[in-house]
């Protein structure tokens, strides 16, 4: 799939949303994904998740995990796809990631890391780290859409399947503040 056609599936779903946001950063923008209106439909996250395990499919992956809450089922779909185990990290109090649950994870396992939206890519870091620290071999880490190109890095192999720029904005900076523009909650923008 090409990264206009991922968009393209955010758009017909009413997943990229217009208005006035504040971003788990703070940031403003007028621009929001919301991956939970892409989850309701299975088919089409199926799709997504077959496309992303191709990226995978030479690498014996044993186990394919995802940060709660955005990889839980990115994680399941793609482990389907590559015949392997899947589970997900849980963040922490003290804001770390980790793997609880009774999931099995066996020492020198071949990992991936798998989100739905990254935009610094610090909840992968964190369970990169967690992963590692339990003896796991991470060897790549792949996600739908990347909304920060050119600024999320890992020292591992990184696969998208789109990539799009949004606009953001310090508070104080914000045109939308600016002109009045009342911010929006994602969750309660109802579109039928």
């Amino acid at each position: 799939m090409k990264s206009s056609e991922v968009l393209d599936l955010f758009i017909q779903h009413k997943a990229l949303l217009n208005g006035h946001f504040v971003y788990a950063s703070g940031r403003h923008g007028d621009q929001f994904l919301q991956f939970a209106r892409i989850l309701q439909y299975p088919k089409v996250t199926e799709q997504l998740c077959a496309e992303l395990s191709q990226r995978f499919k030479d690498g014996h992956i044993d186990l394919v995990t995802g940060p709660a809450t955005g990889g839980i089922v990115l994680a399941h779909e793609v482990a389907k796809h590559l015949g392997c185990r899947s589970a997900f990290l849980e963040k922490e109090p003290d804001g770390t990631m980790a793997m609880k649950r009774g999931f099995t994870l066996v020492k020198g396992w071949k990992v991936i890391v798998v989100e739905d939206i990254t935009t610094t890519g610090g909840s992968v870091k964190k369970c990169i780290m967690h992963l590692e620290e339990r003896g796991a071999e991470v060897v790549g880490i792949g996600c739908i859409v990347n909304r920060n190109p050119g600024n999320v890095s890992f020292d591992k192999p990184f696969f998208s399947l789109a990539e799009i720029n949004l606009a953001s904005w310090l508070p104080e900076e914000c045109k939308l503040c600016k002109k009045g523009e009342p911010i929006m909650e994602p969750d309660n923008i109802l579109l039928f």
